[in-house]
């Protein structure tokens, strides 16, 4: 899975299951200045043995080089090309037999909000979406991106108030436009948490996401 793909390199590292014998894919986005291998070493928290796990490794690992709140032609050709990354991976899923209802995404910082802002772009009944501090991308949010019916994909939310990266508005925004969209959202704001991933977090994505769906 090697291809160039204008600013970024199709660059997936697999764990868990061999894809061809899963019948639950992870899709796991890392975050800025991070890599696949360290988002993967998260899934031992997550109940997802039974998952095939994939990672893109993003190019310089930043899936774009300014903020999430920056105006989005700022981010280009980066954003546009991160998201063709992980829509060129889902087809891949798709043709390994594999159905929408059973491919899941968990992503952390910039991870999480590229991972949120495809799966609004791209709405449907997905397995699950675990977001650990993130929203959906640019300095306003653009409806006319956001298409399809997650018919009630369960969606956690997790964050920080404050938090340095993500203000608390834009995930409160995020979470409102996903309900639109018909997913089950489950939004969880810890007070002074910092910017990282706490145990009731992952907790709540067990709980509401992998556990529930086995």
């Amino acid at each position: 899975m090697d291809t160039i793909n204008k600013a970024h390199r199709k660059n997936i590292i697999v764990a868990g299951k061999l894809l061809c014998e899963a019948k639950k894919v992870l899709i796991m986005i890392h975050g800025r200045g991070a890599g696949a291998d360290d988002i993967l070493s998260m899934a031992t928290y997550f109940d997802v043995n039974e998952f095939a796990l994939l990672a893109p490794q993003a190019t310089n690992a930043t899936w774009y080089p300014y903020s999430f709140m920056a105006p989005v032609t700022q981010n280009e050709p980066w954003l546009t090309s991160a998201l063709s990354v992980l829509k060129e991976l889902v087809t891949d899923v798709n043709n390994q037999g594999i159905t929408f209802e059973n491919i899941y995404f968990l992503g952390f910082s910039q991870g999480a909000c590229l991972m949120l802002e495809f799966v609004a772009r791209n709405a449907t009944k997905f397995g699950g979406v675990a977001a650990f501090t993130g929203g959906l991308i640019g300095d306003k949010i653009n409806m006319e991106n956001y298409k399809g019916d997650f018919a009630c994909t369960p969606i956690f939310i997790g964050t920080s108030n404050p938090d340095p990266h993500v203000p608390v508005e834009r995930v409160y925004a995020t979470t409102n436009i996903l309900k639109q969209m018909n997913a089950a959202v489950t939004e969880k704001v810890y007070a002074n948490m910092g910017h990282t991933i706490n145990e009731d977090e992952i907790s709540n994505a067990n709980n509401l996401i992998f556990r529930a769906r086995l």
